[in-house]
């Protein structure tokens, strides 16, 4: 069985430029699949436009505000929303609000830096 808290996780900036925490993934569980995360991101942050060739991703926010874009369209966000991202699709968030944006990500397969194409 693989418990993992979030504290111990040590951050580290993604290619797209926001601070993760992975919490679940094969470089830390019996999980080989897919991967689980959460993000953060600072007020008046907004990420680096890529896609994912071979990953769709799900977002779930935690706390704060956004405004998330996905291949051109654009969907205001907040607690309680979660947001489909599939494989290719060009996609970008940005903390709208005054407080840290923090959400979860889920990736399958698992997140890997080799599978992010920036598009800036």
């Amino acid at each position: 069985m693989d418990v993992i808290n979030r504290n111990g996780c040590e951050p580290f900036v993604t290619k797209d430029g926001s601070t993760i925490r992975e919490l679940l993934s094969h470089r830390n569980s019996g999980i080989r699949k897919q991967s689980l995360a959460e993000a953060t991101l600072p007020p008046g942050v907004l990420t680096e436009r890529h896609h994912h060739p071979q990953t769709e991703e799900i977002y779930y926010i935690l706390v704060g505000t956004g405004r998330m874009e996905i291949d051109g369209q654009i969907r205001e966000v907040g607690p309680g929303d979660a947001v489909a991202i599939p494989p290719g699709c060009s996609h970008c968030i940005e903390n709208t609000g005054s407080e840290d944006l923090v959400f979860l990500c889920s990736c399958a397969p698992g997140y890997e830096h080799a599978d992010t194409v920036l598009e800036n």
